[in-house]
């Protein structure tokens, strides 16, 4: 990596690599949604989040907001080019999560059970 990039691509990466991010990334890749639709389609998240995720990936040109002047006005989301580079990577991470999340689990346990006998507490992060 050059000089200087590292904080570039982390930037990214933190863009990317979130959850909501890939999450609508995902479902805009079956084609445009308007927004109700997307939040439907993810659960747990907020209409504030969907917000602001929806804005981070169109600032990022990941995405594309249109406006159709209906009554009340129509808002659809769209990936660009660029967002749709992002699909098969985000479906090989899907399959790797899929393909390892029995493993994953049981290393959780384990690990808890080691930590509880130990006396040490869990880790505070939780999966989404």
């Amino acid at each position: 990596m050059k000089d200087g990039a590292c904080p570039a691509v982390r930037e990214v990466l933190s863009r990317v690599g979130d959850k909501w991010s890939v999450l609508v990334i995902g479902l805009l890749g079956a084609g445009p949604r308007r927004f109700s639709d997307l939040r439907r389609g993810i659960e747990g998240i907020s209409q504030r989040m969907l917000t602001l995720t929806l804005r981070g990936l169109e600032r990022d040109g990941m995405v594309t907001r249109t406006v159709y002047p209906t009554q009340p006005p129509s808002v659809v989301y769209t990936l660009t080019t660029l967002g749709h580079t992002l699909l098969d990577p985000i479906k090989e991470l899907a399959a790797w999560a899929e393909g390892n999340r029995l493993a994953i689990q049981e290393a959780r346990a384990r690990f808890d059970a080691d930590s509880e006998a130990q006396g040490r507490t869990k880790p505070t992060h939780r999966p989404a």
